[in-house]
């Protein structure tokens, strides 16, 4: 369908939204019939989603006794996770997103930091979440709205019978501009996810600034590929339900072959991290022509290599392609690049899209160590300001003076600038490009990963000299190699890590030195360490690390 079709079925905005509910609840209004939601072959209207969160959101207020501040949502991308998500924002609170592959160990600090006031559980996560509160400090009220037939432990206060007889809310309780939308958990140096809470009116710039931008319309069909603990989703979701779309998510298997799942449900709006296009390059899955449907090819959280962008142009040729930039502190994007077949491959740099012109209304400033504005062309680190920049890191007001400065901006405003460690560089023009972190964090897969925080937990493990490094390259992050000394044993300290830290934060490979390279400080030197491992290995064993073959079998101890 083409701009022109769908520009005719744009809605009105008849008032602005003042919190992230109202947004969704503007679709109810104008498309109560309409598909918000498909899973596989069910949809639900956005009535019918309205109908079930408000059941909710009445039993959140009964579990918490009174308005909720904070809810948790522990399950997989269903219903339960999507209407969980819309009944904690019914109920005024700011939701806050649980993954199910995290450790328990991880998931019970992200719950008792976040000082949640009840948790949402999909029947099958209740072992999990069971796991979590038995350690726990205090009791959190457990909601298990699809456990209907199943035996429910005590620790659920509330299943489907409480359910079934929850009084529906008619009036939502009042929610304010500056309260919490939603608290996401970021990979934190000290070893501890750091929180990033959100505002209403933090998000609602964002989703401003892009609703005219995109011109989303209830015709539109929107992919949800991120998981609800990367505010990425927060995209998929809002977006498409301030416009009347429908959101279609994905099995973890369709991620594979997307250009099938576009085919099969018809998806208009594609919304990945560049690792997949990536991938589908390799295993030859981007035929030209294969994705006719899509309008919109968008790609954030990580760098997007040129020949991806060409590739999946070609495979989607009726889409525009976009690169978008962005960390969770500046809400979910704050930069945009408009791929251009024609212009765009001179403007590249280390063979990377550029990341592009700041959002209107935001303000940056790329500054030097002593965060003094650097000239045109030269390399430093970005820094922003403007509404959709966080308050600050939850209950870590150190980490938060570190990580942000004031200054008086052009017009005379005192304004609050976010660090955010990203080294880039303006062009000609006004567009930026991304040069690499200018700290020791990376992403993996659109994750973003604090390389201290695995090194921590190779420390818990045994580990005394203990170093993580981007691999193959810190430019081109695929996975992580742990590197250590003395009398290890790999294969132990890998299951102690996979105890605490995330599937995509476990190294790939413990390889076990005994002289490594020292710097002039007698630190350990991690480019040459990562130099003479490249140099060392043979090309098939670099790949091997990748995944080609199990790390078991990968040899683990290396002279330097």
């Amino acid at each position: 369908m083409s701009k022109r079709d769908t520009n005719a079925f744009r809605l009105p905005v008849t008032e602005p939204p003042v919190t992230l509910r109202d947004t969704f609840l503007w679709s109810v209004a104008q498309v109560p019939d309409c598909p918000a939601l498909l899973l596989e072959e069910r949809s639900w209207s956005y009535a019918e989603l309205d109908a079930m969160a408000r059941r909710w959101a009445g039993l959140l207020l009964k579990a918490s006794g009174g308005t909720p501040a904070r809810v948790g949502v522990l399950a997989n991308r269903g219903l339960t996770a999507y209407v969980g998500i819309l009944a904690s924002l019914y109920a005024g609170a700011a939701f806050v997103p649980l993954n199910r592959k995290f450790p328990v160990v991880r998931t019970r600090t992200m719950l008792e930091q976040a000082e949640l006031d009840a948790v949402i559980v999909e029947a099958e996560a209740l072992p999990q979440a069971c796991e979590v509160l038995s350690g726990c400090t205090r009791p959190v009220p457990l909601l298990v709205p699809d456990g209907e037939g199943r035996s429910l432990p005590e620790a659920v206060m509330f299943g489907p019978e409480a359910l079934a007889s929850a009084e529906p809310l008619a009036t939502l309780p009042a929610a304010a501009p500056e309260g919490g939308a939603y608290l996401l958990f970021t990979s934190g140096s000290s070893g501890q996810p750091k929180g990033v809470p959100i505002t209403h009116a933090n998000v609602l710039a964002f989703l401003g600034v892009n609703r005219e931008r995109y011109g989303l319309t209830p015709a539109d069909r929107v992919s949800q590929t991120f998981d609800l603990t990367f505010d990425l989703s927060v995209f998929d979701l809002f977006m498409a339900w301030g416009a009347g779309a429908c959101v279609v998510p994905l099995k973890a298997i369709e991620l594979l072959a997307p250009a099938e799942f576009v085919r099969k449900r018809g998806i208009t709006v594609w919304f990945s991290v560049p690792s997949v296009a990536a991938l589908c390059q390799r295993q030859k899955l981007l035929e030209p022509g294969s994705m006719p449907s899509l309008r919109w090819s968008l790609f954030c959280g990580e760098a997007l290599p040129v020949t991806s962008a060409e590739a999946w142009q070609e495979a989607a040729p009726h889409s525009v392609v976009e690169n978008l930039y962005g960390p969770t502190e500046l809400t979910i994007a704050c930069a945009a690049y408009r791929w251009d077949p024609a212009r765009s491959p001179a403007e590249c740099v280390q063979g990377l899209v550029p990341i592009g012109q700041l959002y209107e209304g935001l303000t940056g400033q790329v500054v030097n160590e002593a965060l003094v504005e650097v000239e045109e062309g030269e390399a430093g680190e970005l820094c922003v300001a403007g509404p959709q920049t966080f308050t600050g890191y939850w209950r870590a007001p150190q980490l938060t003076q570190e990580r942000t400065f004031e200054r008086v901006g052009a017009d005379g405003r005192l304004l609050r600038f976010y660090r955010t460690g990203d080294l880039v560089k303006r062009m000609p023009g006004g567009a930026l490009v991304y040069l690499g972190r200018g700290d020791h964090q990376i992403k993996v897969g659109g994750y973003r990963v604090e390389l201290g925080e695995v090194e921590a937990a190779m420390r818990r493990a045994g580990c005394v000299d203990a170093v993580a490094l981007p691999w193959p390259s810190v430019a081109h992050p695929e996975a992580i190699l742990g590197v250590a000394t003395g009398a290890v044993e790999p294969k132990r300290v890998l299951e102690v890590i996979r105890r605490l830290l995330p599937v995509y934060m476990v190294p790939r490979v413990i390889a076990v030195i005994e002289d490594p390279p020292l710097n002039a400080n007698g630190k350990i030197h991690r480019g040459a360490l990562q130099e003479r491992i490249h140099e060392l290995w043979s090309q098939e064993r670099r790949a091997d690390v990748l995944g080609a073959k199990a790390p078991s079998s990968l040899p683990t101890r290396i002279e330097l």
